[in-house]
């Protein structure tokens, strides 16, 4: 039996950082945003009768056949350690072909890593025949996921994968909540163009070090965290409440928050992006994930849609083929 799997990346929309515990109960509670995009992770995982086990990671071009599962654990490849670490979890007792694959460029911001952890987590329940609720799936992603990178991980970017959309998650004391929210799916595909600038980002890093300063009780980090939850709880009211308008003066708000937060969100090529764009008619730009590279979101006018691309496009950005995934 074989089971193939395709799960959504996504775009931060506001609230992000904040979702990596305990930033979140240090604020008494952050609101973050995000949208379901057409870029998607992909497994396919197919039961074999015999203990020989086949792997193939075609981002990294990466394909071994082993004879058992003792054999795939002892393995030290490095291109094959978060497959490992879910094989590990799951340790299934019959071999099998797994196959991997990613459409968002590698460090992009959009939650890549983490959506591929959720497309092997429903591939490998799926095959062994485990239910398990998004709130289950999302605590073992972000668990894998932790011990692999070796640092401390957010958990937003699972959610659009189990549950595609535009999602408002609710961070408490109690643990994340899920609000998933209508949306005008052409409105935003009429609106939004999302471009790679080429370099990737290191959210891991960018996140220990705030989570560190936090904990050091740095006033400039704890004060740009506050900024960067009232703008996250401003986009989550203006999204529950249709104000679609208010989205660009939210991100540019946003923008500004997150670069008091860290100088490492932007970049000189973010930048160069960001005025070219805003030169075209671009009425605001939205850094994706920890920043300093990946991608960026950019909302302008429909009219002014194939100016901005063309702009985007003449400087050497990559204008990647992405729209809106509803519920």
């Amino acid at each position: 039996m074989t089971k193939k799997i395709s799960s959504p990346t996504r775009v931060d929309l506001a609230g992000g950082t904040l979702d990596c515990w305990p930033l979140y109960v240090f604020s008494d509670g952050a609101q973050t945003t995000n949208l379901a995009i057409s870029i998607f992770t992909h497994v396919e995982l197919e039961a074999l009768d015999s203990k020989a086990i086949r792997l193939h990671i075609e981002d990294l071009d990466y394909q071994r056949n082993f004879s058992s599962l003792e054999e795939v654990l002892n393995c030290e490849d490095a291109s094959l350690e978060l497959v490992k670490a879910h094989i590990e979890y799951w340790r299934p007792q019959w071999g099998f072909a797994l196959t991997t694959r990613s459409e968002s460029p590698v460090g992009g911001g959009l939650g890549g890593s983490s959506s591929l952890c959720i497309s092997l987590i429903k591939a490998f329940a799926a095959q062994m025949g485990r239910e398990m609720s998004t709130l289950e799936m999302v605590t073992l992603a972000h668990n894998i996921e932790a011990k692999v990178l070796k640092k401390p991980t957010g958990t937003q970017d699972y959610v659009p994968a189990i549950e595609p959309g535009l999602n408002i998650i609710h961070y408490t004391a109690d643990g994340p909540r899920v609000e998933q929210v209508e949306f005008p799916v052409q409105y935003f595909e009429d609106r939004m163009l999302l471009v790679y600038t080429g370099q990737p980002h290191h959210s891991g890093l960018n996140n220990w070090q705030v989570i560190k300063s936090v904990i050091d009780g740095d006033r400039a980090t704890l004060e740009a965290l506050t900024a960067i939850k009232e703008v996250g709880d401003a986009v989550a009211e203006a999204v529950r409440r249709g104000r679609w308008q208010d989205l660009p003066g939210l991100f540019r708000q946003e923008f500004l928050a997150r670069v008091r937060l860290s100088s490492g969100f932007s970049s000189p090529r973010i930048e160069e992006l960001e005025k070219l764009s805003l030169a075209a008619g671009a009425e605001a730009v939205k850094i994706c994930g920890a920043g300093g590279g990946g991608c960026v979101l950019i909302w302008m006018s429909p009219e002014r849609k194939v100016a901005v691309r063309e702009a985007c496009q003449k400087s050497g950005f990559k204008v990647l083929d992405a729209a809106p995934v509803a519920q």
